[in-house]
């Protein structure tokens, strides 16, 4: 039987590695590091199909390491232990080539698991490299995190995926003996979302379904196929980002039917129920914000709740708060608040601070006129001075504009009454 077409053509060296050029690109980050094989401890973070067990084994076969792979879905601690004492043995005390244990979705594994790594991390038995499509900072311990390096690995380009095609089509063994032409390609690349395996996987499908050595791709017959052979909810991968989006969306726009739906999606596909109540977490904040602060109270606890709880209970937890805030009035006026700050930071750089609101802890910084005429809030009426809290280079400045709503109108008109002649509220 023939091995998968996203295997047979998984590169075997940085040269024919497609994508993540801000890593192993000329002057990538890990480049350098690869070449001279002095590599850390590390954990490469992305989507699915954005090649992290590829450049797991490309680092492992560079710098000419042994190589040890774990999968976090089926792996104990006692397989963790196992291997690292044949990695221990097959180091040698008297190398600087530690081998690499390289450890498929280790944000999979339990604080316990994960525990048992540390010693040999720490004591360089072994260099670890984790991969995970979730954000490691939740999912990875600290003591483990601040040992190692975190990279994170983007989406496929357009280019880097047609570049993918066109080696499929050219340097497979088996495909390369076929008469394919790539006509239309907007379909495939469509579908795959960014994702590397996803685009091999079907474009593999849509050519063994052509009787005929000669082969014209199409949209038109991607979707006929595809549509033919739909992908139950995967939540390791093809339809993890596409459904958590539309229920983001949902909620956003005010749909709590359609937001219960797609949260139904991602139960039945048995989604990590701290991934749902983390996304609305952010969304909380993100999309309402202080058009209702309760949503942001109620989507914690949702967090912390469902953490404790875990399945088939917390579905009701997650319902009930998906509902409220896709009825909750909307407002995104925080987030392009710390947008628009960012953004003028980037622009203006390191400002220097008001002299009159700098710490003064020591009499030769209040000799220097730190913290001079600086005028204190609650000495005054209303518990409110006019003052100037921004740099001069940007004084003036607004940037949070309120949203158009019944809370934040109130947050306007207060803003209003003590700013109106500073920041034209």
């Amino acid at each position: 039987m023939n091995e998968p077409l996203a295997e047979r053509l998984r590169p075997k060296t940085l040269e024919a590695y497609i994508s993540q050029s801000h890593l192993v690109g000329p002057k990538g980050i890990l480049t350098q590091q690869i070449k001279q094989g002095l590599i850390p401890s590390m954990i490469f973070w992305g989507p699915p199909g954005t090649g992290k067990t590829t450049l797991a084994n490309i680092i492992a076969n560079t710098s000419k390491r042994p190589f040890y792979s774990l999968s976090a879905i089926s792996s104990g601690v006692k397989d963790v232990r196992e291997v690292i004492e044949k990695a221990k043995q097959s180091g040698g005390l008297f190398t600087t080539k530690n081998p690499i244990l390289f450890i498929d979705e280790i944000h999979r594994f339990s604080k316990s698991q994960q525990d048992s790594l540390l010693q040999a991390v720490e004591k360089g038995w072994v260099t670890l490299i984790g991969a995970t499509t979730e954000n490691p900072s939740f999912e990875v311990i600290p003591a483990l995190l601040s040992r190692c390096q975190v990279y994170v690995l983007n989406s496929f380009e357009k280019a880097d995926l047609e570049a993918l095609l066109t080696r499929a089509v050219e340097k497979d063994d088996i495909l390369s003996k076929k008469q394919i032409i790539l006509d239309e390609t907007d379909a495939l690349l469509r579908l795959s979302g960014g994702d590397a395996r996803k685009l091999l996987n079907i474009f593999e499908l849509i050519v063994n379904s052509y009787d005929s050595e000669s082969i014209t791709i199409t949209n038109d017959k991607v979707f006929e196929k595809v549509q033919n052979n739909t992908v139950r909810y995967d939540k390791t991968g093809d339809q993890h980002y596409d459904i958590i989006s539309a229920f983001i969306k949902s909620i956003r726009g005010s749909d709590p039917n359609a937001a219960v739906y797609w949260l139904a999606r991602m139960i039945e596909g048995g989604e990590d129920v701290k991934f749902i109540a983390r996304r609305l977490l952010i969304l909380a904040s993100e999309d309402i914000g202080n058009a209702n602060p309760t949503a942001l109270v109620i989507a914690n606890s949702t967090f912390q709740s469902v953490s404790t709880i875990g399945y088939p209970e917390s579905r009701i937890i997650l319902s009930q708060c998906a509902t409220y805030l896709a009825c909750s009035a909307k407002s995104n006026a925080s987030y392009q608040a710390i947008k628009n700050a960012q953004q003028l930071v980037k622009e203006t750089g390191d400002l220097s601070v008001p002299l009159s609101i700098r710490n003064a802890p020591t009499k030769l910084m209040k000799d220097l006129g730190y913290g001079g005429n600086y005028k204190y809030a609650h000495n005054h009426e209303q518990n409110f001075a006019i003052h100037e809290f921004l740099p001069d280079e940007v004084k003036h400045t607004k940037l949070y504009e309120p949203g158009n709503n019944p809370r934040e109108n109130g947050l306007r008109e207060f803003l209003k009454q003590r700013w109106k002649d500073k920041y034209n509220y």
